[in-house]
């Protein structure tokens, strides 16, 4: 089959991207794939993309930054979407030509805003799947009346987790749209797992205040303080930055915690450590959480709604720690550092469970959801034409019942 996502930004960095990546590269193996990236700033995506699958731009802000269109704001995109004010007429226009203009068997948007154009403007003939990368709950009150509005044009809804989909079902009415959970995908690293014996804690992602690596860099202090020999390193970028530099500063850990930047692929770090640690207020998947158990690392993860629980089986192949509890989230840490057994145990323990998260396994569950939408989608168009012909030949019935009596109403209508 010939499959379309329409994607934000294929050239920028982040989680929606690189799962889209992943999914695409695992479904070129066996269909026609394309990235339709609506918005373009540089030569190459940052991603490493499979070269069986297709990317195209819809805008490049490069030789259209002066764009006339780019001054008028959207109309089909949401406003109350988060990248609005990325959006404008020229995005209108550009995507609602690309997508009436479309052949493909499945088309997927992937985010909001643009699961809002495929509802609306999408090919009739194919089916149609929005995904959600965050949550329902995460949307503003504003967003969610703009989708229930019209998602149930959609076929149907993807979200990460099982807890969100039953969210989508309880809250929104979209009666025969079908929602499932279809989780993230990750890819079985190119280097040999963790071996568990370096002293190293590693937690990775933007260094936003989301993620909470305030409440980790103080959870480690307490570590430190019986276990000076290990250290935690903290990979990604973000506005955070300087005052985690600065806290990091002010609690005399500058030769224990160190912020190391984004590294793209990361698997070559997660490898160096024996521990993951994610402190997030809020996880709508838990992408580093599978990236890291994928190299052999148990997670001390806190149990933030959604993904983390979903994951890590506390106690098997991880902790869940709640959230922002520095003290409860030391001793964990302290617990795998103390007995090496029990970190080597959980490590292996990570390594075999989170293959259920690899490509095969998703697009297995990708392709059933296709396969069963397209079917689904072909019978109601059966049962559709065949009400259809049978309007019709009523129609040409009745059409001729009233060209043959016509002559005697005529008649009727004289001898009156």
């Amino acid at each position: 089959m010939k499959i379309s996502f329409l994607l934000h930004n294929a050239y920028g960095i982040g989680g929606t991207i690189k799962t889209t990546f992943n999914l695409a590269g695992a479904l070129a193996e066996r269909h026609e794939v394309e990235i339709i990236s609506v918005h373009r700033h540089r030569e190459e995506p940052n991603f490493t993309l499979d070269t069986k699958v297709r990317l195209r731009a819809l805008t490049d802000q490069r030789v259209e930054k002066d764009h006339p269109l780019r001054q008028r704001a959207a109309k089909v995109f949401p406003a109350s979407e988060y990248r609005y004010d990325q959006y404008s007429e020229l995005t209108d226009q550009r995507i609602e030509e690309c997508l009436t203009g479309l052949t493909s068997d499945v088309v997927i948007g992937t985010r909001p805003g643009l699961n809002v154009h495929l509802a609306l403007q999408g090919p009739r003939g194919a089916a149609l799947v929005g995904q959600e990368h965050l949550t329902l709950d995460g949307h503003p009150p504003a967003l969610r009346n703009a989708l229930r509005a019209v998602y149930p044009r959609l076929d149907a809804i993807t979200t990460v987790t099982r807890a969100d989909a039953d969210a989508y079902r309880r809250k929104m009415r979209m009666p025969g749209v079908r929602v499932t959970a279809l989780p993230n995908s990750v890819p079985e690293p190119r280097l040999a797992p963790a071996d568990g014996e370096g002293r190293i804690v590693i937690a990775a992602g933007r260094l936003v205040r989301s993620k909470r690596h305030d409440v980790l860099i103080r959870a480690f202090a307490r570590v430190v303080a019986e276990r000076p020999d290990w250290r935690l390193r903290i990979y990604g970028k973000g506005d955070e930055h300087d005052r985690l530099r600065a806290l990091i500063e002010e609690l005399g850990l500058y030769n224990h915690v160190h912020l190391m930047g984004a590294y793209s692929p990361i698997e070559a770090e997660w490898v160096k450590g024996s521990i993951a640690a994610v402190t997030s207020s809020f996880e709508p998947f838990g992408m580093t959480i599978v990236e890291a158990m994928r190299c052999g690392l148990p997670v001390v993860s806190t149990n933030c709604p959604y993904g983390p629980a979903e994951i890590i089986e506390d106690g098997v192949d991880g902790r869940l720690v709640p959230v922002g509890d520095e003290e409860t989230l030391a001793g964990a840490l302290l617990d795998l550092m103390r007995d090496d057994a029990l970190r080597h145990r959980m490590g292996a323990a990570a390594l075999a469970r989170s293959r259920r998260y690899g490509p095969g396994p998703i697009v297995e569950q990708a392709e059933e959801l296709f396969d069963d939408l397209l079917r689904s989608k072909t019978t109601r168009g059966r049962i559709t034409g065949a009400f259809r012909r049978r309007a019709s030949v009523h129609a040409i019935k009745d059409a001729a019942l009233t060209l043959a009596f016509a002559p005697l109403r005529t008649l009727r209508k004289v001898k009156r």
